[in-house]
């Protein structure tokens, strides 16, 4: 196995305990997330770890189910349960399950498992009848979750996306930067106190959080982005070819049944999407933009069943408007990249967002607060908690977006500019605060700094860096 990095990022203790646990909460536990952003490297560590602590190697399996076409290819109906019967015969040399009763747990990581058909149900038959643990990575949100009817109550997930600010301050070297809460659910979302003692411990770790910050504009969060030692031009190009083009050319190309999705109309999404990040473009123009520019006929369900597509790669996540609000007719998504650095290298175009860098490029403003949006939305949203968002209507204003913790629904507006109006820039928050049946007991207004007016009840002011430090 060639050498990790010393850097871990911040799921490794998490699932290194999870695998440990005994007895453990659920066999399987699965890592998703976009292309590029480390997930086979941490299965490396925890491997590199377990060995280090003096686990048998002969314990530890670990399949690619990627890059390497035979093992996409088996011809067997059951590649899975074949591979593990294999080890189990011609390697480990054991009975799983007494080997587990000797305290000998076989450790079997799985990566880009999704690739296989069936996968689902070949983990259920395995782990219903074998003690083993499993750690499988997947960068299809939308086939991973196919998997859980099947894997109900025997897996664990844990999503991860590019790096948070906590581990760009670690990486960068600019200092430690403590994530402000663990990840151990969003209940206490509901309560004001939380967003004041953010933005509190925001401007105690203002120092570093500043510096981190500017790097995150510059460079967003995909680890090989951060590599200070690579110029932009090649880092656009290679975000360009390993991520978003491996994604539409090899990821979503094939669909059900083998049947081949259209790779221009894919990529003529992704750039609408990255166009109109942090918005909520009507359906029947983005079909109009794509037949303008393919020659094609592209009709308004075509075009929701490729933003769904998009959405299973994790590349972006498409919000949906609140149901409660929506009752009539289905409203259009609101596009939120997995990192603005995408859209920066898809685009040919750096939009800032410190205010440093705003100051140099005020005409960049309007465009920097749909990417703050963006950024804000899919940041949200990778921590597990709901989130919709409330489009405008005549009874009452758009408020961007709306989460879910437990009972309560938090609504949160971005206004990423310069100067804050508390009368102006709050008015879809006091709106929805006003209305019972929100059951919403604080708002919060991301800034793009700290502001010094005094707000209406129930409204606290979160910076946006110091949103990306919850946890």
């Amino acid at each position: 196995m060639a050498r990790q990095p010393d850097f871990k990022r911040w799921p490794f203790q998490l699932l290194l305990k999870r695998l440990k646990r005994e007895p453990p909460l659920a066999k399987i536990n699965v890592m998703r997330g976009p292309r590029q952003i480390g997930k086979s490297t941490l299965q490396f560590q925890i491997i590199e770890q377990l060995l280090s602590e003096g686990i048998d190697p002969l314990r530890i399996l670990r399949v690619q189910f990627d890059d390497l076409k035979s093992l996409r290819d088996l011809k067997s109906p059951e590649p899975i349960l074949d591979i593990a019967r294999w080890y189990s015969e011609h390697v480990f040399k054991k009975d799983f399950n007494q080997a587990a009763r000797d305290n000998q747990t076989a450790l079997l990581f799985l990566d880009e498992v999704q690739n296989l058909s069936d996968w689902d149900v070949q983990l259920k038959a395995f782990v219903d009848r074998t003690d083993v643990r499993l750690l499988v990575t997947g960068s299809s949100a939308l086939r991973i979750d196919l998997g859980r009817d099947s894997l109900a109550g025997r897996f664990q997930t844990l999503e991860v996306g590019p790096f948070r600010l906590s581990e760009i301050a670690s990486v960068r070297k600019f200092g430690e930067l403590a994530p402000f809460a663990e990840p151990n659910g969003t209940a206490h979302w509901a309560d004001a106190d939380f967003w004041r003692e953010l933005g509190a411990y925001g401007r105690k770790c203002a120092p570093i959080l500043n510096t981190t910050f500017t790097a995150f504009s510059e460079r967003g969060g995909y680890p090989l982005a951060q590599r200070a030692d690579v110029e932009w031009p090649e880092v656009a190009r290679q975000l360009n070819e390993t991520v978003i083009k491996r994604v539409i050319q090899h990821d979503l190309r094939v669909g059900e049944r083998g049947r081949r999705r259209d790779a221009q109309l894919l990529e003529e999404m992704f750039r609408m999407a990255a166009r109109y990040c942090g918005q909520s473009p009507s359906l029947s123009e983005m079909a109009k933009q794509a037949r303008e520019a393919m020659g094609a006929n592209v009709g308004v369900s075509r075009i929701r069943a490729y933003i769904q597509f998009l959405d299973s790669s994790l590349l972006i996540r498409a919000i949906e408007p609140l149901e409660m609000r929506l009752k009539r007719r289905r409203g259009p998504p609101k596009f939120c990249l997995s990192d603005h650095v995408l859209r920066a290298a898809w685009l040919d175009e750096i939009i800032p967002l410190d205010s440093a860098g705003l100051a140099r490029a005020p005409e960049q403003q309007v465009l920097a607060g749909r990417v703050a949006e963006s950024v804000a939305g899919y940041f949200l949203a990778s921590l597990g908690v709901p989130v919709s968002y409330l489009a405008e209507r005549a009874q009452a204003p758009e408020v961007d977006f709306i989460l879910t913790a437990g009972d309560n629904r938090i609504p949160v507006e971005i206004k990423y500019q310069k100067s804050i109006d508390p009368i102006g820039d709050t008015k879809g928050l006091v709106a929805f605060l006003s209305k019972s049946v929100n059951r919403a007991t604080v708002g919060v207004l991301v800034t793009r700094d700290d502001v010094d007016v005094k707000l209406p009840d129930r409204i606290v002011a979160v910076p946006l860096k110091s949103l990306l430090l919850a946890h």
